[in-house]
C-alpha cells in the first residue's frame, strides 16, 4: 500500500507568528496552488481606459486550470461564445470549424486558414447534426462576427486570436461601477 506524500500545514498560531512589520506583502502578486488551479490576486495600476487614455487602478483575480485536450478546446469555444454572443447556432457552427481548424495541418509554426466545405450530409462528408441550412445560417454568423473571412473558394481565413494551436487561453472580463448620476433638481 502506497502512502501519499502530506506536507504539513502550518498552524494558525504559526501563521500569526510570521510578521513583517516593514511592508506589506499582500501588495506583491501571490500565486495559490490548489488541486488543479492556480489563483493569484492583484492590483495593477496599469490599465488604460481607451476612450480617456486614463490611468487606471484595476484589482484582479487570476485563475489557472489545467484541461486535457477536448475539455480546453470545449472550454475555450464556450469562453468565445460568452464573450460574442454566439447563438445556438453560431456556437456549434464555430466549434465545428474549430474541430477542422485543430486537424488543419501547420506551415511556418501556424496554420492561418482553414478549408471549409459542405457535401454529403455534412461538414467534409462528416455528419456534424445539423441541415446545411442551419450550418449556413451560423457560417453567415461567424463571417459577420469577424471569426472568419473568404480567402478562395471554400478556404477561409481564421482570425488567430479565436482559431490557434496553442495551449492557453485567457479571458478577461472587466467589471466597473456604474458612477452615479448627478441629481437634477427639478422645479
Amino acid at each position: 500500500m502506497s502512502e501519499k506524500k502530506r506536507t504539513k500545514t502550518p498552524t494558525l498560531r504559526e501563521l500569526n507568528r510570521q510578521f513583517s512589520p516593514d511592508f506589506n506583502p499582500l501588495v506583491e502578486p501571490k500565486t495559490v496552488e490548489t488541486k488543479r488551479r492556480y489563483v493569484r490576486a492583484a492590483k495593477s495600476n496599469e490599465l488604460v481606459d481607451p476612450t480617456t487614455g486614463e490611468v487606471r487602478a484595476v484589482a484582479s483575480i487570476h485563475t489557472v486550470e489545467e484541461k486535457d485536450d477536448k475539455e480546453f478546446v470545449k472550454i475555450f469555444a464556450e469562453g468565445v461564445k460568452a464573450m460574442y454572443g454566439l447563438t445556438r447556432t453560431g456556437m456549434r457552427v464555430f466549434q465545428a470549424i474549430l474541430d477542422e481548424y485543430q486537424d488543419t495541418k501547420m506551415s511556418g509554426g501556424f496554420a492561418d486558414a482553414v478549408f471549409i466545405h459542405w457535401f454529403g450530409d455534412g461538414l467534409q462528408g462528416r455528419d456534424i447534426g445539423m441541415s446545411e441550412r442551419t450550418f449556413q445560417n451560423g457560417l453567415k454568423e461567424l463571417l459577420l462576427l469577424g471569426f472568419i473571412s473568404p480567402r478562395a473558394g471554400n478556404l477561409y481565413w481564421v482570425n488567430p486570436a479565436l482559431f490557434f494551436k496553442g495551449d492557453r487561453v485567457a479571458f478577461i472580463k472587466e467589471y466597473r461601477r456604474k458612477k452615479p448620476c448627478p441629481n437634477i433638481e427639478q422645479e
